[in-house]
């Protein structure tokens, strides 16, 4: 009863070792799609969760309501949070904004900022596109993967069951002995093709839902940054 799963697992290993040229590229293709994804799977995983760790840090930083300059010099430090970047953007804007109208008559001074506070949220606006794209990269391949896979492994299983064909023509018998082993050389493509596309296709899934999580929160932000901004630096 314990030796036929290994020697199942043989035969395997047999049947790829004894696949045609064709067949072996397919899998080995198949292979390079796999383990690259895994590759970024785990990457974006570690890179989401230093993203998720300071962009609590972040918030509650913000949510002590200090003042803009303590805020944005406890949190200089905080690369990896998308919200830490846009608040950056925001407050430089403004600082910018703040300091070149400092010496202007009163009415000048907050005429210029209700003129200027589109530009604080163009500039973190952008930001907020800019950090979109980098916790996007590297998505497009599990994309690729979960979408092309699946086919480049049914080419392989095509390609099998055309040779079991030929073999039935060339020795014109339709025994089992004779089709089975293209047919399961066949389906190994098939399964490798799955096994590569599933955890690609729930990566991508998975990392897009966080993406847009992030993007909503980061624009929530900037709703919440505007208000403080008009409250305490535009009198009207």
């Amino acid at each position: 009863m314990e030796s036929a799963p290994l020697t199942h697992a043989h035969s395997v290993g047999e049947m790829i070792l004894n696949a045609g040229p064709l067949s072996k590229f397919v899998l080995l293709l198949l292979l390079f799609f796999s383990v690259v994804s895994w590759a970024i799977i785990i990457f974006k995983l570690n890179a989401y969760r230093k993203v998720r760790l300071e962009t609590n840090q972040f918030n509650q930083i913000f949510s002590k309501k200090k003042s803009l300059e303590a805020i944005f010099n406890t949190s200089k430090g905080m690369k990896n949070s998308p919200m830490a970047r846009v608040f950056f953007s925001g407050y430089a804007e403004f600082a910018g904004q703040f300091h070149t109208s400092e010496a202007e008559e009163l009415t000048g001074r907050e005429r210029y900022f209700l003129d200027k506070l589109d530009s604080i949220n163009r500039a973190m606006d952008k930001t907020v596109a800019e950090e979109i794209t980098r916790l996007e990269r590297f998505l497009f391949f599990l994309a690729t993967t979960g979408a092309t896979a699946p086919f480049i492994g049914l080419f392989g299983t095509v390609w099998g069951i055309m040779g079991s064909f030929q073999a039935i023509g060339i020795t014109g018998s339709s025994n089992i002995a004779v089709v089975a082993p293209g047919i399961a050389e066949a389906l190994i493509a098939t399964a490798a093709g799955l096994v590569a596309a599933v955890p690609a296709v729930i990566g991508y899934n998975y990392f897009i839902h966080r993406v847009k999580v992030l993007g909503t929160e980061m624009d929530n932000f900037i709703l919440d940054f505007l208000s403080i901004i008009e409250k305490n630096f535009i009198r009207k």
